[in-house]
């Protein structure tokens, strides 16, 4: 090692839980996958669902797909973090994985919606990073619903009617974000990400380097 170079320093860390929220169609997923594709120290908490899996989704690795009535023992046996139900169906985040992963110094991405959130609140707020995303106008909202075909007239007419109320929400959260190009809204989230991982209160391994650098190691 020549003497401009050092070793990084490795300081113990608490995994935060970031949550990204907004009505469907205003780009929270193609965000989350984004994020997820860039960087290796987050990874994404699987919900459990009611919902029938849709084309090309998988049991494990999209979501957990259970039946109504296993998906309430899970209600009951206290499994969930959080829980919602969303057009008919039911949604919510299995408890152990996302704990395991906070403790082992891991991110968690959340692609939930307010419900949910208020709940992770309740449950563990020192651990939460909530963000908001808003579209540019109710107009390119519902344009790019239209754009993804993904769900029948119908259906973006309900998604449609359902935002205003999403939105309201949106003085819930610890950030709010407009997304009028993704390029940019990512780069704002990772910005945030990256802030939150350096608060000193998620660092707890910074009392054992400053009382050895006090010490003169």
């Amino acid at each position: 090692m020549s003497g401009n170079e050092f070793e990084p320093v490795a300081i113990a860390r608490r995994g935060l839980m970031l949550v990204l929220s907004s009505p469907s169609g205003a780009g929270k997923t193609t965000i989350s996958r984004a994020l997820l594709a860039d960087d290796d120290g987050l990874t994404m908490s699987i919900s459990a669902t009611t919902r029938r899996p849709r084309p090309a989704e998988a049991h494990g690795r999209d979501y957990y797909f259970v039946d109504p009535e296993e998906f309430g023992l899970m209600i009951n046996r206290r499994e969930l973090l959080e829980h919602a139900k969303v057009f008919d169906h039911y949604y919510g985040t299995p408890r152990e994985p996302v704990e395991q992963a906070l403790s082992d110094g891991r991110d968690v991405l959340f692609d939930i919606d307010w419900q949910g959130t208020q709940q992770l609140k309740q449950q563990a707020r020192e651990d939460l990073v909530s963000i908001f995303i808003l579209p540019p106008s109710t107009l390119e909202l519902e344009r790019r619903l239209t754009q993804r075909a993904q769900d029948p007239a119908d259906v973006v007419a309900r998604r449609m009617s359902k935002a205003a109320d999403e939105i309201s929400h949106w003085a819930e959260y610890d950030y709010v974000l407009v997304n009028e190009d993704v390029g940019r809204c990512l780069a704002q989230v990772k910005a945030i990400l990256t802030a939150e991982r350096l608060k000193r209160e998620r660092q707890p391994g910074l009392l054992d380097f400053v009382k050895a650098l006090r010490e003169g190691y």
